[in-house]
Order: C-alpha cells, then sequence, then structure tokens
C-alpha cells in the first residue's frame, strides 16, 4: 500500500525520466520511513555543516565532517577547541607545508573567531583522551578551514565560571548567550514550552489563540502601561494579562483555549520582577477547581524535564488560613519544617506583661517557631539580627528563649517565661538539644507574617553555616486554595479590593455573606506554589451579569462601564467557566536552578525595567511626540541638566 501511494505521489510530481524518478522516490521514501522512525531532531540540516561540534562519538571514525562554530581554546598552535550550540569538539592544527594556509587561518583568527572547518574523525593519542567531554575520545583531523568572520577583543570571556556583572552581561547579552549555560536554560525552555503545546493541543484538544496587546485600562491589579494614540486624549494600555479576553473566548463557545501570552506590567523596581513577562495562560468552559488542577498536574508530568526527577501527582493542598497559619505566608515552602506553634494556650495564666496584654485583645495570640541547632549554627549577633527585622518591617516584638542551653543568653523576660512553662514549651515545641526559639505576641495574621519571614531568614543562616535544609533537587509543588474573596485596601482600611481580581468567583458556601459579611467570604481562587514561590494562579469566574455587575460596583466601588463588554457578553449565555496562568519565567528559573528570571530569559530588562543593551527607554524629539497629542513636562533637575 505504501509503495502504491508512493507512486502516486511521483506521477503527480511530474514526468521525469526513469533514473530522476527513480532518485525521487528513493528519497523520499527514505526521508518518510527515517521520519516515522526517527524522534532524534536533525540539527544539521539545510545549513553548510554535516555534523555539529556535540555530537561526534568514537562510532563517527574515519567519516569525512565539516564542522562550523566558535574558536574557544588554542594551545600551542597544535590543536583549538571548537564549540557550537551543541558542544566541544578538538581540532587538530595541521603542520606539514603543504596545508601552511589552513594552519595561517586556525593559527592567527582570534579567540571566538567564527570557522568552518573540513577533515576526518580520528582517535585521540592513547592516554590524551579527555572523559570529561562527551567528544573526549575523538578529534578532527583538519584538511580544509575557512575563517567565516574575526572577533574584536571581548568585554569579557564566554566561559561559564568567569565572573561577569550582571549589568556587563546584560549590556552585551548576545554574547553572555553564547554561554553554555544560558544555551541550556533557553533550550530547556523552549522544549517544555514545546510538550506543554502538544499536551494541551494535541492531547485535550485546546485551541491555541492570540489576543490583542493593545487594550484598555483594567480596574483594580498592577499599574499598566500606556500607549498613546492619534485621537487627543485616547489611550492605549498594554494586558496585565488576557484576563478579559480568555473569558470571552468561553462566551463566544471556544470551549478550550490556550496561549503562551506576552504580559506587561509597570511595577517599577522590583529585584526579580519583569516590565514583560511570559504566561502559559489557559481557560476552559465547564470545569471546576478539581477540572483545573488535575490539568496542570498531567501537563506539568507531561512536559517535566527528563533529566529531572518525575513530578509526583496529585500535589498536596492546604487552604490559605492553613498556609498562614502554620507558615506565616500564601506560599509556604514545604520542603523543610520549622512550623509555627500557637502556643496561647500554654501562656493563658502567665504573669509576663507583653503576654498578657496580647492574649487580652481580640485575635490575640502567642505564636513560636523552633529553630533546631539554633545554638550549634547561630552566633548572638545572628538573633539580635533576627529581632531587628521583626521590629524594622513588621513593628513586632520578638523574644528569642533558649530553653536547653547551658549559655546565658536568656533575657529577665525568658528567664520568667522558663521559671512558668518551661516543660510545657519543650513538650509543645518537641525542642531538642540547641534548639531555639522565636517566640511573638500579637494579632494571629500579624504574628504569623513576622514568623513565617524569620523561617525563612534562619532557613538562609543555618544554610550558609553549612546545614542543608532546602534539597535544592527536591521540588516541592502544593495547591494553596480557599483564599478569602477580598481584602481591606491598604490605604483605606474601610474599603475592600479584590485578593484576586474582580472575576473570581465566591466559593459557593459563602455567597449568603456577600450582601452582609463580604470580609468573611471565600474565593474559588487557587494558587500552585514550587519550593516557596508561587508560579501560578486562577480562579472559576463569575459568569452572571448581576453578580459581577453587583462586586464591582457595590462592594469594590469601581467604575463599570470600563467594563460594560464584558458584563454584556455575560448577559449573553456566558457558560460556566474557569483558568490559570503559570508564570513560565518563574516556572524555567526553578527548574534550571537559575539564581534569577533574566537567567532564563533571553533578552531581559534589568530590575529597574531598562534594557542595558539597546538603551531602552529612550527620548523622543518632540516632533515625533506631536501626532500623539502630549508632551513631556521635565522636572526641573532634568530640565537644568539639559541646559547644559
Amino acid at each position: 500500500m505504501f509503495s502504491c501511494w508512493l507512486s502516486r505521489l511521483c506521477r503527480g510530481l511530474s514526468t521525469p525520466t526513469g533514473r530522476v524518478t527513480h532518485l525521487i522516490q528513493g528519497s523520499l521514501s527514505r526521508r518518510l520511513m527515517l521520519s516515522s522512525q526517527r524522534r532524534i531532531p536533525e540539527l544539521s540540516s539545510f545549513v553548510a555543516r554535516t555534523n555539529t561540534c556535540g555530537e561526534l562519538r568514537s562510532s563517527h571514525l574515519g567519516q569525512e565532517v565539516t564542522l562550523c562554530g566558535w574558536i574557544q581554546y588554542r594551545r600551542q598552535n597544535i590543536f583549538l577547541v571548537l564549540r557550537d550550540f551543541h558542544g566541544l569538539v578538538q581540532v587538530v592544527i595541521p603542520q606539514d607545508e603543504s596545508a601552511a594556509s589552513v594552519k595561517k587561518i586556525l593559527c592567527e583568527a582570534p579567540m571566538e573567531s567564527v570557522v568552518q572547518v573540513s577533515g576526518t574523525v580520528i582517535s585521540r593519542p592513547p592516554g590524551q583522551e579527555n572523559p570529561k567531554m562527551p567528544t573526549g575520545e575523538i578529534e578532527i583531523k583538519v584538511k580544509s578551514a575557512q575563517l567565516l568572520n574575526t572577533c574584536k577583543k571581548l568585554p569579557f570571556e564566554i566561559k561559564d565560571f568567569v565572573k561577569k556583572t550582571e549589568a556587563l552581561r546584560l549590556q552585551y547579552r548576545y554574547l553572555d548567550l553564547r554561554s553554555f549555560q544560558m544555551q541550556y536554560n533557553l533550550r530547556l525552555r523552549s522544549r517544555m514550552v514545546m510538550k506543554m503545546r502538544e499536551y494541551l493541543c494535541n492531547l485535550h484538544g485546546f485551541v491555541d489563540i492570540e489576543t490583542p496587546t493593545l487594550f484598555k485600562r483594567t480596574p483594580g491589579g498592577a499599574k499598566e502601561f500606556v500607549i498613546p494614540s492619534r485621537e487627543p486624549g485616547k489611550f492605549y494600555c498594554l494586558p496585565q494579562s488576557p484576563q478579559q479576553f480568555k473569558q470571552l473566548l468561553m462566551v463566544g463557545g471556544l470551549d478550550r483555549y490556550f496561549q503562551v501570552a506576552r504580559c506587561y506590567r509597570d511595577e517599577g523596581s522590583r529585584p526579580d520582577r519583569q516590565p514583560e513577562f511570559t504566561q502559559i495562560d489557559i481557560e476552559m468552559s465547564f470545569v471546576d477547581q478539581i477540572g483545573i488542577r488535575s490539568l496542570i498536574e498531567g501537563l506539568l508530568q507531561y512536559s517535566w524535564p527528563s533529566d529531572k526527577d518525575p513530578v509526583v501527582v496529585p500535589f498536596p493542598s492546604m487552604t490559605f488560613a492553613e498556609a498562614l497559619a502554620s507558615y506565616g505566608t500564601d506560599k509556604p515552602d514545604t520542603r523543610f519544617g520549622m512550623k509555627i506553634v500557637d502556643i496561647s494556650d500554654v501562656f493563658r495564666n502567665t504573669k509576663v506583661g507583653f503576654l498578657q496584654d496580647a492574649l487580652s485583645k481580640p485575635q490575640g495570640t502567642v505564636k513560636a517557631i523552633c529553630i533546631s541547632e539554633g545554638t550549634k549554627y547561630l552566633k548572638r549577633k545572628d538573633i539580635e539580627s533576627l529581632r531587628k527585622l521583626a521590629a524594622d518591617h513588621f513593628n513586632q516584638e520578638v523574644l528569642p528563649v533558649f530553653p536547653k542551653a547551658n549559655r546565658n543568653w536568656n533575657s529577665p523576660v525568658a528567664k520568667s517565661i522558663m521559671e512558668e512553662q518551661r516543660s510545657e514549651l519543650i513538650r509543645l515545641m518537641e525542642i531538642q538539644e540547641d534548639g531555639v526559639v522565636l517566640l511573638t505576641a500579637g494579632e494571629h495574621r500579624k504574628a504569623c507574617s513576622v514568623l513565617g519571614k524569620l523561617r525563612l531568614e534562619c532557613a538562609d543562616l543555618l544554610e550558609a553555616r553549612g546545614l542543608v535544609l532546602r534539597d535544592p533537587a527536591l521540588f516541592s509543588f502544593l495547591w494553596v486554595v480557599d483564599f478569602p474573596l477580598f481584602l481591606p485596601k491598604e490605604e483605606n482600611p474601610g474599603e475592600l479590593e479584590s485578593a484576586h481580581h474582580p472575576f473570581t468567583a465566591p466559593h459557593p458556601s459563602d455567597i449568603h455573606l456577600l450582601h452582609t459579611e463580604p470580609k468573611q467570604v471565600r474565593s474559588q481562587h487557587y494558587d500552585l506554589v514550587l519550593n516557596g514561590n508561587e508560579i501560578g494562579g486562577g480562579s472559576i469566574r463569575i459568569h452572571d451579569a448581576e453578580l459581577q455587575r453587583y462586586i464591582l460596583a457595590t462592594l469594590l466601588k469601581e467604575d463599570v462601564k470600563l467594563l460594560s463588554h464584558l458584563l454584556q457578553a455575560l448577559d449573553f449565555g456566558a457558560p460556566p467557566h474557569g483558568g490559570i496562568a503559570l508564570g513560565l519565567d518563574r516556572l524555567i528559573c526553578l527548574v534550571t536552578g537559575a539564581p534569577s528570571i533574566r537567567d532564563v530569559i533571553a533578552f531581559p530588562k534589568s530590575f529597574r525595567g531598562h534594557d542595558l543593551m539597546s538603551n531602552a527607554p529612550d527620548s523622543l524629539p518632540p516632533e515625533e511626540l506631536k501626532p500623539y497629542h502630549i508632551q513631556v513636562s521635565w522636572p526641573a533637575d532634568s530640565e537644568a541638566e539639559r541646559a547644559h
């Protein structure tokens, strides 16, 4: 059947002579057979090389090859190391007179020059093999060479172990991309995204749809980038996410949407954030929380790199209230213990003043964490720096207690606590030798938050002293659920703002509280946490127009005119729907173990939002601003600088 189909195909292509027909037929047949059998990508198709530098092995001995790459290293003009994206290979520089022109090219080309070499794959001499190189058993005996481009003196060496400032790396990003680590990071990112597409589109019928980048202002959330238009006083905004569009796609009956989406937030100077970032954006109709969570677990399991330990599903889950009470945060790192313990009952009858005061107030509690081996690894100054952090950032007093320490580190207040409740404290906190207790008292959320921060600071201090608490090879996923639907506004606690976004549906069990006690309403919002980092967030959406209008206008005091298009759409038979967005940059950063998300983005901005390579953002002359009916109002100090 295959040969009949192939014959018909060849006849349809043309009517060549018998020999050409045979060649076409044979070539096409081999390609079809190979493509059906082979899943290894062809890395040297369509280009001038026959092989990559990193793929050659002993099995290639005797083969004639052509390689292209950068000169990484040269020794005594006898051999050089050629590098491409795939790896390194040793090239023997010919020494005989007949190859003088080849030797001249390879010996005189500066480091990082681009060359093409052709020659034979041979074995390295006995004893000269390099087991640290994948190509360490072979080398290339060169017959011809061509200098494709020379390289000027570099601002830094293209080697991973050479220390470079991040500013220099960003300024010369195209050079930094040549490093093995950046190559690994970006290629792993590409492979994971491709597997995600395959899982979503091919296995589960999702539709990959692009949504607009030019949009309008959205109420709530982060600040948006503003784009002028040619209509006086009219502006576009870059979307923080495709949130409204993906909901409208569900109204439009697309059922399952997916996009590798570019998102924009004008968040100013934040160390590990980017003004433009990428999300794996997903929305589904007729789905509940369990369905979304199962989809994401399967997606990550399917796309997970093969060189990492496999992802185990289902992921554990924890309510927001549990996360706050045990870890002091809504994104707990569950790779280590040191959980927060409520010890209020131990001190109900205490004579210690500040504990009495805290417990006499509504929501007043006494909380503590135990640092195992704290007296062994921490110094007095470490304890004091932790106390200072709590006072400076949380306005909260933290008391260190040393229940079993021989050293006289306990303050008079701590001694009073020890005299009162030493045995009960040791039992409840499961304190071992060298354990240190950090104790605080106050309102529940505030006390938990300060101890949550100190828990992470303690982990940093202990690991800096050589104790391993957080295994870097362990990936600890966690779903956090049952968030509050609303939070008090920081600038005006009497008003409400959305904890997630204003389109999040309330928990079905709490809808009756919307009109009476909105602060008590839980949401159908869920976050995915990995090793203490939020890597995804989503919710079941409001699909009832009246409920959406009530939350926007009455509870959040937002201008519903800005969302009239969405409210109108919800009135026209919107199906129940929900979704999620995974932060791709953060996810890849954690998978690769990169120190910053900038190390997994090809051309990132600095932490101030600048492109140090192209010097963006840049100024525009007034005549180019004129069509947009805007002009720059320069601050006084900038005006003075420009005058000089």
